[in-house]
Formats: structure tokens, C-alpha cells, sequence
């Protein structure tokens, strides 16, 4: 993953960071850096001769205290207003600001999937990711609207249809994002793959995402993948760790056998996240993996972790 060190060598006194750099450090996107400083002023990067951004550490908390904004339910478009203010309020916890923005944001996509629209839906779709962090759009508003949909498809005419439709939509857009994003990586190679049994992918493919925007490679290996297949991989394609993904029951000989026997031959890091590894914390550590759960953020602050402890 990117590191502080990767400091701009124009900058003598002060820390300056380029775009990349800051992108990696915090899982915003460049895209999303510039609309924050186009549209609402809320960082103000210097400029190198020729117009490439290069950001201080006072960027640098500013971004992060914009995250923990965010991260309470306030708009992007509030999020300056609140940041200058002399003593900035602590918002109260699940409160967020009103409109709800991401309810708005699930409107638009529920309304545009009832109409199989993929245009309006990629319309939705890609204004939030130009305007927020991806962990928090996959939290706040894609796994949501999967949760919706779910409840949805018995008694919804066509809701099995909208839920098909949306699942491949996802596949599409994360794969092409994850393949845009991984191409320019250069930090650790995680494995990621789901766990035998498991058929659903998108949760597996969001998590990926994020993954590439905090600097990591990945080598996606999708749904249902037998363990016996992955040490197979390991001898072919070094990688850094192992992070497997379920949200199903688990398949039978899982525990402790076959997780054991993949983590004596891996020779890196197995990791196991989603639901699975919350209901069966006590399974995964005995087979010594490491259980992540489902929230992305401390997932993949435990991985950098684990990975710096082992580079140590």
C-alpha cells in the first residue's frame, strides 16, 4: 500500500503529497478529490509548474476529518460549512443531515431499476462515487439496496427480475472499475476469492474495490472457489495474503478442515470476512486464519496490519 514516504521531492519544507499518494492514504478517489476542490472548496492543493495538485498534511487531516463527516451522515455539501466553524459540533450518532442524501441517492436506483433502466441507474450510480469515498457508498447505499431488494422479490412483481438485474449490473461495474484501478497499483497482491459454496459475488467484488483504492493489487477469483484451488495459484502468482469472502452458510468440511489445510500451505496470511466469519469468529481462529467480518474499514486496516508485521 502507499506510504507517507511517497512524498513529493519538490516540496523541502513542507510534507507534499501527490494526488495518487493521497488517493492511497485515504481510499478517495482522484475523482472525487477534484470535485471536492471544484465544487464545494473544501481542500485547496498547491500547484506544481505544470497544474499537477500536490497536497500537504494539512490536507491531509483536512480530507480525513471531511471522512468523519461523512462517515456520521453529513452531506458533502455541508461538510465545509461544518469544518469552518469555530467549534465545530459532534453529530449525534446515526443522525444525518436532512435531505438524507442517500436516501435520495436510493430513489433515483430503485426507480430507475423498476424501469430496467441502466442509463438512470449508472446516472445514480456514478454521481455518488464522483462525490463520496467508495466504502461509503457500498455502505451506505449499494448494500442497502441489495438488502431492499432482497426483501422485495417475493412480493414485488418483476423483483426477482429488478434483483437479477441490479446483481449483474454490479458485477459489471465493479469488475471494470477493479480492472481500471488495478492496472496502476503497485502495493500488495491480495488474493480474493469466495468461499466454497458461496454464488455471491458482489459482496466479495465491493470489497475488492475498496481494497484497490487504498493502493492494494488484487487478483479476483470469484464465487464458489474450491480451497484446494488456491495453493495451486499461490505456486504460480506470488501474492501477499489470501482474503475469502461468505455470506452463506459454510460448506460442509470447511471448518476446520479445509481452511486448516489451506492456511498450512499458503505459506501468507489467510484472511476470511463477510458473515460467515462473524458466526463462525471462533471456527476461522482455530483454523488460524484471521476473521474480518464485514465492515470494510477495519478489514482492511487489520490486513495492513497483519502484512506489516510479517515486512517488519
Amino acid at each position: 500500500m502507499a506510504t507517507a514516504t511517497e512524498r513529493h521531492p519538490a516540496a523541502a519544507e513542507e510534507a507534499v503529497y501527490p494526488i495518487r499518494t493521497i488517493s492511497n492514504l485515504t481510499g478517495v478517489n482522484a475523482v472525487t478529490l477534484r470535485a471536492w476542490e471544484r465544487r464545494y472548496g473544501l481542500i485547496r492543493p498547491k500547484r506544481t509548474p505544470k497544474g499537477h495538485r500536490l497536497y500537504t498534511e494539512q490536507d491531509l487531516e483536512r480530507i480525513r476529518q471531511v471522512l468523519q463527516l461523512l462517515e456520521q451522515g453529513i452531506a458533502i455539501s455541508q461538510a465545509g460549512q461544518l469544518l469552518d466553524q469555530p467549534a465545530r459540533p459532534q453529530a449525534r450518532g446515526g443522525e444525518v443531515s436532512q435531505p438524507d442524501v442517500w436516501e435520495q441517492y436510493q430513489n433515483r436506483m430503485l426507480n430507475a431499476l423498476e424501469q430496467f433502466d441502466e442509463a438512470a441507474l449508472d446516472s445514480a450510480y456514478n454521481d455518488a462515487l464522483s462525490l463520496y469515498p467508495v466504502e461509503l457508498v457500498n455502505t451506505r447505499l449499494i448494500a442497502p439496496l441489495l438488502r431492499l431488494l432482497g426483501q422485495r422479490w417475493k412480493t414485488t412483481p418483476g423483483g426477482v427480475a429488478e434483483e437479477h438485474f441490479f446483481s449483474v449490473y454490479l458485477r459489471n461495474k465493479l469488475g471494470a472499475r477493479i480492472h481500471h484501478l488495478n492496472a496502476r497499483r503497485k502495493g500488495h497482491l491480495l488474493l480474493i476469492a469466495c468461499l466454497p459454496g458461496e454464488q455471491h459475488e458482489v459482496g466479495m467484488l465491493m470489497f475488492a474495490l475498496a481494497a484497490v483504492s487504498h493502493g492494494y493489487q488484487v487478483l479476483v477469483l470469484g464465487a464458489n472457489l474450491p480451497l484446494d484451488q488456491i495453493p495451486v495459484v499461490l505456486q504460480r502468482r506470488r501474492c501477499d495474503a489470501v482474503v475469502l469472502s461468505g455470506s452463506a452458510r459454510p460448506a460442509r468440511g470447511l471448518f476446520p478442515d479445509q481452511l486448516g489445510a489451506l492456511v498450512r500451505q499458503a505459506g501468507v496470511p489467510v484472511f476470511v470476512g463477510g458473515a460467515v466469519a462473524e458466526r463462525h469468529k471462533d471456527d476461522v481462529e482455530a483454523a488460524h486464519a484471521v476473521a474480518l467480518g464485514q465492515t470494510v474499514q477495519p478489514a482492511l486496516q487489520r490486513i495492513a496490519a497483519t502484512l506489516s508485521t510479517r515486512s517488519a
